[in-house]
């Protein structure tokens, strides 16, 4: 039989030794409770019909970024000094500022004949019989050498300048519309910016004083005089390219170009007969040049002949033609107290330049 201090029911629940005792462990701080996510009702709230004993807490936000944005700014933060870094160590050489391309310096010298002109109603003949013969038509007579890359200008950038000097022979020598059409843009074009201003004035006002001649830029011929009877032009030649220093690349081109001419108007049944055109151009490339395609000319060297002396090749070849002599007289005089002037030149054809009729 139980004592006084043993109620017969046991021990009442909550008191020492009751049921609770094995969860007198947990302790249930602040934190725990907000953290909960279910919240009993409070007892006004119950009071509601059909209401529920509890409601889902809404869950706890905490302060500062999310996982997902603290990487994202992570990420953006790494970019950002990549970038950094690779401005500042990039292994590209700074490019050096653009130094101005000198004005082109130009000599053409015409060629008298000792007789005759000789000609031929057949274009081929006169080629056949000239020391033309094995000369190449047209482009193919200005075939690219083999190349290699130099100490600052790789295997493409040497390409690319001998390309560019190529297509200038091509469109200032060859193109008819040049040669006798009296088009000019298709080889300002290639001319690089610094060179324009004085492109333009030779063609503006053409002077004989070794920097505005139209005939240095390109082959051309009085069109009312001249035109092409053969479209065939032959040429041969060669193109070298080296460099000239850390930031310029140099090609030096020499080629012969030989037309076949007759008088204007005058038809097929007209004689033709040979003009001859040696020209030899050293051009000048920096790395604006060849991203650009175009070129600096530094020194055009011409001979051409048959024409006479007495004549003005300043702005136009004017040739020779078939049963045509060279004019008594000599070039037009130097006055060497000029200095802004150039030399008047003039040299004299041979005779085995001549095609044998």
């Amino acid at each position: 039989m139980g004592g006084p201090s043993d109620p017969h029911e046991g021990t009442p629940e909550g008191g020492p030794g009751g049921g609770e005792d094995e969860y007198r462990s947990v302790v249930f701080d602040e934190s725990f409770v907000r953290a909960a996510r279910l919240q009993e009702f409070s007892a006004q709230e119950r009071m509601a019909d059909h209401a529920p004993a509890v409601r889902r807490r809404p869950p706890v936000r905490r302060g500062g970024l999310s996982r997902q944005a603290l990487i994202l700014v992570l990420l953006i933060a790494v970019a950002f000094g990549t970038a950094i870094y690779m401005g500042v160590r990039h292994p590209y050489q700074t490019p050096q500022a653009r130094q101005p391309a000198e004005p082109l310096r130009m000599t053409v010298i015409p060629l008298a004949p000792q007789g005759k002109v000789p000609g031929a109603a057949d274009p081929e003949e006169l080629f056949a019989r000239s020391p033309a013969a094995q000369y190449r038509v047209g482009a193919e007579g200005i075939p690219l050498p083999a190349t290699r890359r130099t100490e600052h200008f790789s295997d493409s950038q040497v390409v690319s300048a001998l390309n560019t000097a190529k297509d200038y022979l091509v469109r200032s020598s060859l193109y008819p519309e040049v040669l006798t059409g009296g088009q000019i843009r298709p080889v300002r074009v290639l001319v690089a910016p610094d060179q324009l201003d004085q492109f333009d004035q030779s063609f503006r006002q053409p002077t004989a004083d070794g920097r505005h001649a139209p005939t240095g830029w390109l082959v051309r011929f009085d069109p009312n005089r001249t035109e092409l009877a053969d479209d065939k032009i032959r040429v041969q030649g060669s193109l070298h390219a080296a460099e000239a220093d850390a930031s310029t690349l140099e090609v030096t081109s020499d080629h012969t170009f030989v037309y076949a001419l007759r008088p204007t108007g005058a038809g097929e049944k007209a004689e033709a007969s040979l003009f001859t055109v040696r020209r030899e151009l050293h051009f000048r490339f920096d790395r604006d040049d060849l991203r650009l395609q175009q070129a600096q000319l530094a020194v055009s060297y011409v001979q051409a002949g048959p024409v006479s002396c007495a004549g003005d090749s300043t702005n136009h070849l004017r040739p020779l033609l078939a049963g045509q002599t060279a004019k008594g007289g000599a070039p037009a005089g130097t006055d060497p107290y000029a200095t802004g002037s150039a030399t008047a030149l003039c040299g004299t054809l041979a005779q085995s330049a001549q095609p044998k009729v």
